[in-house]
Formats: structure tokens, C-alpha cells, sequence
């Protein structure tokens, strides 16, 4: 990846995009919501379909010159019912947050109710935060998890939308590493009348392989990212029932967006070609076992998790028991210097701000794509250990050196893009 045609015309931008395609090689990605994409998808994200203007949908453009958008947006949309299933999806989103917008513009009015996951217990911003839309345009109370378990308490979500009387129930999450339990929030927004948006932007690939329960055919409306752990183009999807299918389109195109990003949706198209294989789904299994095996190694050097552990793709640690002067922005810095990069991350029952918060997230999906295995997951939580042991001691530089160095070898032995 040398950019050559970019250096010839912007040797500044061919600089960072190299120098980014070696930060990526040299180092470990565990945000929990990025991922390695094959050359593949990337190929086709920057096919000559960035020039291609296609408002409207397949058949039903417009703009003429259509014929290829068509049939790759078809391929697609193919493609995610067999990944998926359900009645119509659209995806021309060009994010998650915009396919949530899509279901919010077509189902409620300002004003309306919205119950969601608070943010600081592992929601998100498109969820109802008072800085995004959603939290501007509707009224928004929350839920949160258990405090002592981290574990969602779904009978007290019941008992909040009953209370609430919310339009639609909101679930999915962007910092809960537990399994979510689709039906129960089903029952709660039942009980209320509600709508339920089940939003599984981060688990949207290890719902398509099976590896975790699918909230298709729960929930009125299903949205989801398409470029985390489903590795495929960068946006999003909406999945919903016949019912809602012209109101979700026209929501999207022209409510929210225009031309939707050609290119993007042939990344899409390939990413989810990719993924309806065996591979993918063994893929699927081993990026949930991976972030296990460094659960469980960071318990054993003394780190508290967040619901004691995982079955998705990430783990949440609080830090304030075992390393209660270290906050989540210092674990972060020390490290990325040392070659790992994750987030600070707010835990339940936070006690410092957002900016600086308590905790440190962790994903797996990025390092699975590399072939990293469980020992290795364990070889890295031991690298985390060490960095922020070292904060808490004032030792950084030291420790800094001796874990970049095992982060050069494990990158030499799991090359990327190569």
C-alpha cells in the first residue's frame, strides 16, 4: 500500500495514509468497534463508484447511469437477508447512528418518548445522549445496569417503561459485554405499547455467524453497523418488517440523507459476501473466545471486570479497585506508547468525568482478523497488566520499552496487509 497515485498528486496525504497503514501493522487494535477489513472491501470502497450519483433505490433512481449501483446495492441487500433475515432492509445508512435515525424519523414525532441504556452504562449517544439528536428532539429517561452485578436487571426495565410509557424501548449496546436478552426488553416495551429498536451495531457480525442470539424477528426494528465485528463497508443497515419498509426508505432517502455512498455499499456487498462462509462464522467464535482468554487473564492479575467477565467481543475493567489512583485516560496513553490501542471507557457507577473516566475497554475483533489465538490474548493481557502496573507505580518508561517490544513480535508473527 504505497498510495502512489495520491503521492503523485498529495505527497502530505500519502504520507499520513502511509504512515497509517504502519501504525495499523505495528501495532494492536483492540477498540472495540474497529476491525481489519480484507483488501478486498477496501478495494471496492474506493472503486470509481465514488463518482456515481444514485439517489433513490434500485429500479427507482434519479439520476440515469444507475445499472451497476443497482445491481451491487441488490447484491447486497441479498446478501444481508442471508446473513440476516428478515422482511426488508435497507442499506444505504451511512452509519449505525443514521440508520437509528431513520427508524426515529419514521416512528415518532419531537417531542415523543424514548427509554434507553444510560450512556455511562454502556449505551450510546444515538440512544438519547442530551449532545446528540436524539436527546435534543425527544424526551429520553434511561435505564442502567445492576450496579453489583453488571448484569441489565430487565424485570427493572419493565417496571421503568410501565412507569415511562416510552414510544419505542431502545436496546443494544456499544459497552456491555454480556449477552442481551432481546425478548426481555420485547416484554418491557409490550407492557408499555412501545416500539423496540434493537440496536446491534457492535455484535452485528457475531449475531450473522450465530454466535450470539439475533434480535431479527423480535424487535419492530433491527439497526445495525456494518464495519465492526461484520468487517464489512463502512455504515450502517436497518432490518424491519414489511409493514415499515416505506416508511424506513423514505426516512432514509430523503429524510436523512442523499445520495447514498456507492462505493461504501459495494464494500458492503463484499464484506458480507465474505461473511456468508464457514470461515466467517469460525471467525465469529474465536473473536469471542479471544476476548475471554483476556478477561480471564486480567482476573488473574488482579483486575475487576465489569459483570465479571464476557461473552461478546469486549471486556470493560474498572479500574478503581485494584488500581484506584490510575484513571482509564492514563491506562489509555501509557498504552498506546507502548504499541496497544484501546479507550478510556465510563464504567457503572462512574465517579469521574466522561473525558477521564474509570475504566479501560477492550475489543477482540481486530486482533482475531490478524489470527491472533487464546494464547496470545493472554500474552496481551499480560502486556495490559504491566502497563498499568506501571502507571500506578510511576515506572511507565521502562515498562513502555519492554512491552513494545513484545507488541513488534506479535505483530511480526500476525502481518497485516502485507
Amino acid at each position: 500500500m504505497n498510495y502512489d497515485a495520491v503521492r503523485e498528486s498529495d505527497p502530505a496525504v500519502a504520507d499520513a495514509l502511509v504512515g497509517e497503514v504502519e501504525r495499523q501493522r505495528n501495532s494492536l487494535q483492540m477498540i472495540a468497534s474497529e476491525n481489519h477489513v480484507s483488501e478486498a472491501v477496501l478495494e471496492a470502497q474506493s472503486s470509481v463508484l465514488t463518482n456515481n450519483y444514485a439517489e433513490g433505490y434500485p429500479g427507482a433512481r434519479y439520476y440515469a447511469g444507475c445499472e451497476y449501483a443497482d445491481d451491487i446495492e441488490e447484491l447486497a441487500i441479498e446478501r444481508a437477508h442471508e446473513l440476516w433475515g428478515g422482511d426488508h432492509i435497507n442499506v444505504q445508512p451511512h452509519s449505525g447512528t443514521q440508520a437509528n435515525q431513520a427508524v426515529y424519523l419514521a416512528m415518532l414525532e419531537p417531542g415523543d418518548k424514548i427509554l434507553s441504556l444510560d450512556l455511562t452504562h454502556g449505551g450510546h449517544l444515538s440512544h438519547g445522549h442530551p449532545a446528540n439528536f436524539t436527546g435534543q428532539l425527544y424526551e429520553v429517561e434511561q435505564y442502567e445496569v445492576d450496579a453489583e452485578s453488571g448484569y441489565i436487571d430487565y424485570d427493572a426495565v419493565r417496571e421503568h417503561a410501565e412507569e415511562f410509557d416510552p414510544d419505542i424501548v431502545v436496546s443494544g449496546y456499544s459497552a456491555y459485554p454480556r449477552t442481551v436478552e432481546w425478548e426481555k426488553i420485547q416484554e418491557a416495551a409490550d407492557a408499555a405499547g412501545a416500539l423496540h429498536l434493537a440496536d446491534m451495531a457492535h455484535i452485528t457480525g457475531l449475531v450473522a455467524a450465530g454466535v450470539h442470539p439475533s434480535p431479527v424477528g423480535v424487535a419492530d426494528f433491527v439497526t445495525g453497523s456494518t464495519h465492526k465485528t461484520i468487517r464489512s463497508g463502512r455504515g450502517g443497515i436497518v432490518i424491519c418488517d414489511e409493514e415499515y419498509a416505506d416508511d424506513i426508505d423514505k426516512a432514509v432517502f430523503p429524510g436523512g440523507q442523499g445520495g447514498p455512498l456507492m462505493h461504501n455499499i459495494a464494500g458492503k456487498a463484499v464484506g458480507f459476501g465474505e461473511a456468508n462462509s464457514e470461515e466467517f462464522e469460525e471467525y465469529a467464535a474465536q473473536t469471542i473466545e479471544n476476548a475471554q482468554a483476556l478477561g480471564d487473564r486480567l482476573q488473574e492479575h488482579g483486575f475487576t471486570l465489569v459483570s465479571g467477565g464476557t461473552d461478546n467481543h469486549l471486556v470493560l475493567v474498572d479500574l478503581r479497585d485494584s488500581h484506584p489512583d490510575v484513571t482509564g485516560g492514563d491506562a489509555e496513553e501509557a498504552l498506546e506508547e507502548a504499541g496497544i490501542v484501546l479507550n478510556a471507557n465510563t464504567v457503572p457507577g462512574e465517579t469521574r468525568s466522561p473525558f477521564n473516566p474509570s475504566g479501560i475497554r477492550a475489543g477482540s475483533p481486530a486482533l482475531t482478523t490478524r489470527g491472533f489465538d487464546t494464547d496470545a490474548m493472554e500474552t496481551v493481557g499480560d502486556c495490559i497488566a504491566q502497563i498499568v502496573d506501571a502507571v500506578a507505580e510511576d515506572e511507565v518508561d521502562a515498562a513502555v520499552e519492554d512491552v513494545a517490544t513484545t507488541v513488534d513480535d506479535l505483530c511480526a508473527e500476525h502481518p497485516l496487509y502485507e
